[in-house]
């Protein structure tokens, strides 16, 4: 007898509607898989057959045939066992599947029937929606991260027993209860604040105005200076991620496993600090399942690299081309996937080997070959990506043990929600989020300058010798400092911060 079963496949962070054909006929016994399985889901034969008989049913000992179509998309993972072993039941008329014609079905087995979570839920759950399924049978352990979607019946159940007992009306199906996606802002916040640094208003403004428009930073100081921290800080200024934003971060972490071990649905902006040992598919993704790597798990939040010239220069360089446009494409002989890697990468470092170059405190001890080496690390184009580059010196005596008030992140955070309100409404129409995101035409439309404001760039831009790309930075910078200050026109003084940003790059990597 031939079953169908509704169930879900992945493809690099979407999901997609598979079709588990299941035919059970008269010959010799065996179990084939077919529809491009990988191990993984071949291995299910044994897992469905165990959970099967554990569960108080019978196996069938005929011939058993499973399509998973469509049989041209390569198929991963354990998610095919409970629909599999419902095909089964279905199919040696154990259960009657005449009214799953709706349903999908989601799983890993354990050898005595119970249901594992798997990875990858949220974005399966999605692709329901779309294909227009009513309801959807997931594991109790994914049903966390599935608490937003209110579009479908969730049926979250520990084992096939459950399942069973729902279809034949023994008992009453208990469908997840959806929770508002304000609540879980409120419940989730970071508990670093701002106001515990002391000192630095010149790197604070920076990273407030990396913060208010998406921007790229790097930090330059000496060891202690609180470069980490200031980093750390930075996520407590950020905006509320939007719902379509936190959907997107939740399809790559569950994707990649790296929810929290409650599988909680991530309401807050992601921050990756990965070590500086990462390698580069670490960093980039890859690997034999083609998982998002760093960047793409930092994708709507921040990419930390502390001791940026320490990570090896490859590393570094497979950056460039996600920083420019926002993606990533991982290719091997396998396949390849895209994978979002929109990010606002956060970076510090020593200026030298020992750390005391340019310090007013300390006195460098090196040679001006090592230094020169030691920034040699990073590349010029590299460099060229990252907006703000902002000197971190220590922190006075007076001003550490000082008894001054430090603004909080409050305060902060609501001039960065502001200026990013202004920024949706002017973006409205051009499928962008921030000003870091413009593009060349958007910087003429969104960044024209006055008469005075177009001499002095002009200025500057031919004494300080700058790239095109850093122009255009520029511009993006004085933008969000505009917007910051709630001020339609670019003045000359949110140029002069905003170039004020960019004069390290001189004084470091061009000298």
């Amino acid at each position: 007898m031939l079953s169908k079963i509704n169930s879900l496949g992945l493809s690099a962070i979407q999901g997609y509607s598979v079709i588990v054909e299941l035919d059970i006929s008269n010959g010799l016994p065996g179990f084939d898989i077919v529809g491009l399985p990988d191990t993984t889901v071949k291995e299910s034969r044994e897992r469905v057959r165990a959970a099967i008989k554990n569960s108080g049913y019978d196996f069938p000992m005929q011939k058993i045939t499973v399509n998973l179509a469509p049989a041209d998309k390569k198929k991963e993972g354990a998610i095919y066992d409970l629909p599999i072993a419902m095909g089964v039941l279905g199919s040696s008329n154990q259960v009657d599947l005449s009214k799953c014609d709706d349903i999908a079905f989601v799983g890993e087995l354990s050898l005595d029937g119970k249901i594992r979570e798997v990875n990858g839920i949220l974005p399966m759950i999605i692709a329901a929606v779309d294909e227009g399924y009513r309801t959807i049978v997931i594991p109790e352990g994914n049903k966390k991260e599935a608490e937003v979607i209110s579009q479908i019946n969730i049926l979250h159940v520990k084992s096939i027993v459950d399942i069973i007992e729902v279809l034949e009306g023994k008992k009453q199906p208990i469908y997840l209860e959806t929770r508002k996606f304000e609540d879980l802002i409120n419940q989730d916040r970071v508990t670093m604040d701002f106001a515990v640094v002391r000192g630095q208003k010149t790197a604070k403004r920076a990273l407030e105005v990396a913060a208010a428009g998406g921007h790229n930073a790097v930090m330059i100081g000496p060891p202690g200076s609180g470069k980490t921290m200031l980093a750390r800080a930075i996520q407590s200024i950020m905006p509320d991620l939007t719902f379509d934003e936190a959907i997107q971060v939740n399809r790559i972490h569950s994707i990649a496993g790296t929810l929290a071990d409650d599988r909680r649905f991530i309401a807050q902006r992601p921050f990756r600090a990965p070590h500086h040992t990462a390698s580069s598919v670490a960093l980039t993704g890859g690997g034999t399942k083609l998982k998002p790597g760093e960047i793409s798990l930092a994708h709507m939040g921040i990419l930390f690299l502390d001791e940026f010239p320490e990570f090896q220069r490859n590393v570094l360089e497979a950056l460039r081309q996600p920083l420019e446009d926002g993606v990533i494409t991982v290719a091997r002989a396998s396949g390849s996937s895209t994978f979002p890697a929109r990010v606002m990468l956060i970076a510090s470092m020593n200026p030298c080997p020992c750390g005391n170059y340019g310090s007013s405190v300390q006195e460098c001890k090196c040679t001006p070959f090592q230094i020169d080496r030691y920034l040699g690390k990073i590349s010029g184009p590299l460099i060229d990506r990252v907006d703000i580059q902002v000197e971190v010196d220590a922190v006075p005596y007076h001003d550490l043990t000082g008894k001054s008030t430090e603004e909080n992140s409050a305060q902060i955070k609501s001039r960065v929600e502001k200026a990013r309100a202004i920024q949706r409404e002017r973006f409205v129409e051009d499928d962008i989020y921030f000003n870091a995101q413009m593009d060349a035409k958007q910087i003429r439309k969104y960044c024209a300058l006055e008469k005075n404001a177009s001499d002095f760039m002009e200025s500057v831009y031919e004494s300080l010798n700058l790239s095109a790309r850093a122009h255009s930075r520029i511009l993006k910078m004085a933008r969000t400092i505009a917007d910051i200050a709630g001020v339609s026109e670019i003045a000359i003084e949110h140029l002069a911060e905003a170039v004020n940003y960019r004069s390290l790059d001189r004084k470091y990597w061009r000298r």
